[in-house]
């Protein structure tokens, strides 16, 4: 089947009380690794593209590995820009083939965000493309992202409900004590936030710093109306480690496949059982 935007699983996550993850791409492992966990799983899924992961695996190479996935799985997959920095790239991308895309303007002023994200809104939904706004600023690191832990603010509910009602985004991330990367204790995350924003917006809430989050925690989210949750750090971590633990004990090994293969069916691992800890299971 062909990419599908977000509006075709992401309405019925929020009715039904469930998420979709988003699992970032890194390379073709990473594709090949999520599309099989969503095939056995029989999940909806979000491939999210970062700027950075877009120059290192090249535009037209992003789309083209995603378009292929889509057309091998019988299940809804969706290719979404994360945090798109500026109206261009989003449009650059929609052009390119993108399903779905992020305009993160939170580093710019309330009114400007909104501003912004109204003009990716309409850009957006004029040719079937979906549209995630954020708002309040998520700390950690990720790709071009580098936010500090004092510089990171919390999403005011008053102004998270106001910026839906202007903008009509279809999926509304909120910054709500999660952080991107893995966590050094665990995450404070503002529960009573989510409640507020989802019971007052259409939209289903996006929670960004999936990785390391304690299921109880996921699960509560995704009960206040979580729809989408991010994961990239712990497909990273398991990956890697993988390949660490075969080259040290091979010093011999050069053939990629050899250590490429086993780090390929780790990430397939987490992607797995991050379906079943947000539901997304059997909903494709």
């Amino acid at each position: 089947m062909a990419l599908v935007s977000m509006n075709a699983f992401l309405p019925r996550a929020k009715k039904e009380g469930f998420a979709v993850g988003q699992f970032n791409v890194n390379n073709l492992e990473y594709f090949q690794a999520i599309t099989e966990a969503a095939k056995e799983e029989r999940s909806p899924i979000i491939f999210g593209a970062s700027e950075g992961a877009i120059r290192y695996i090249g535009l037209e190479n992003v789309v083209a590995l995603a378009e292929v996935a889509a057309k091998q799985a019988d299940v809804p997959i969706a290719l979404h820009l994360d945090h798109g920095s500026t109206f261009e790239v989003v449009i650059q991308c929609i052009r390119a083939g993108f399903s779905s895309v992020m305009f993160d303007g939170s580093h710019h002023p309330f009114e400007e965000n909104i501003r912004l994200t109204k003009k990716v809104v309409e850009a957006a939904h004029a040719v079937g493309v979906s549209v995630e706004g954020e708002l309040g600023t998520i700390g950690g690191v990720e790709d071009d992202l580098d936010v500090a832990e004092e510089d990171a603010t919390i999403a005011k509910p008053a102004e998270a409900i106001h910026f839906w009602n202007e903008t009509k985004v279809d999926a509304l991330a909120i910054a709500v004590g999660t952080a991107h990367g893995m966590y050094k204790g665990e995450p404070k995350i503002h529960f009573n936030i989510i409640d507020e924003v989802a019971k007052a917006v259409d939209a289903p809430i996006v929670l960004h710093g999936g990785s390391g989050v304690p299921d109880a925690a996921i699960q509560k989210a995704v009960s206040l109306g979580v729809g989408k949750i991010n994961v990239n750090t712990e497909n990273q971590v398991a990956s890697a480690q993988v390949v660490r633990e075969l080259l040290a004990k091979n010093e011999s090994m050069i053939d990629p496949r050899k250590y490429l293969g086993p780090a390929r069916d780790a990430i397939k691992e987490v992607v797995k059982g991050k379906m079943r800890l947000f539901g997304s299971s059997n909903k494709a």
